[in-house]
C-alpha cells in the first residue's frame, strides 16, 4: 500500500488531554475539570491537572515530532487558558495563555511542521457554562 504524494503525516491532540498545567499561566477551570473532579465520574479519580505536561514540555514534544518526520500537528486551543474573566464576568485576554500558543506555533513553523488548529474541542470554560449556559 502506498500513500499519495500529497499525504500529510502528522499527530493530533486535544488541549485537556495533553497540556496539564491546570493552574499555571492564568488558566481557569473548564467543564472537563469540573466533570473529572466530581466524585464518581472517573473510576480511578484521574484528571487533566498534569496530563502529559505539554504546557511545560512542548519544546521537547515538538522536537520529537520533527524527529519522527511529521509534517503537521493538529492541536486544540484551551479557551480556559486564553480567556480570563474580570470584575462582573467581563472576558479578557490572558496574555500568558496567548503567549503559550504563539510560542508553540512559532516553534512548529521553525521545525517545518504545519500547525492545524482546532478552535473548540469540547473544553468550554466553566465560567461560560455556569454563567451563560455556553457560547
Amino acid at each position: 500500500m502506498s500513500f499519495p504524494e500529497d499525504f500529510v503525516w502528522g499527530a493530533a491532540t486535544s488541549s485537556y488531554q495533553i497540556e496539564g498545567a491546570a493552574s499555571e499561566g492564568g488558566r481557569k477551570p473548564s467543564i472537563w475539570d469540573d466533570f473529572c473532579n466530581e466524585s464518581g465520574n472517573i473510576l480511578d479519580g484521574s484528571n487533566g491537572d498534569v496530563a502529559c505536561d505539554h504546557y511545560d514540555r512542548f519544546e521537547t514534544d515538538v522536537q520529537m515530532m520533527k524527529d519522527l518526520g511529521l509534517k503537521a500537528y493538529r492541536f486544540s486551543i484551551a479557551w480556559s487558558r486564553i480567556l480570563s474573566f474580570g470584575e462582573g464576568g467581563e472576558e479578557e485576554a490572558n496574555p500568558k495563555g496567548i503567549e503559550f500558543y504563539n510560542k508553540l506555533i512559532d516553534l512548529l513553523i521553525s521545525k517545518d511542521i504545519e500547525p492545524w488548529v482546532t478552535l473548540y474541542h469540547w473544553d468550554l470554560p466553566s465560567h461560560l457554562h455556569k454563567e451563560e449556559g455556553g457560547w
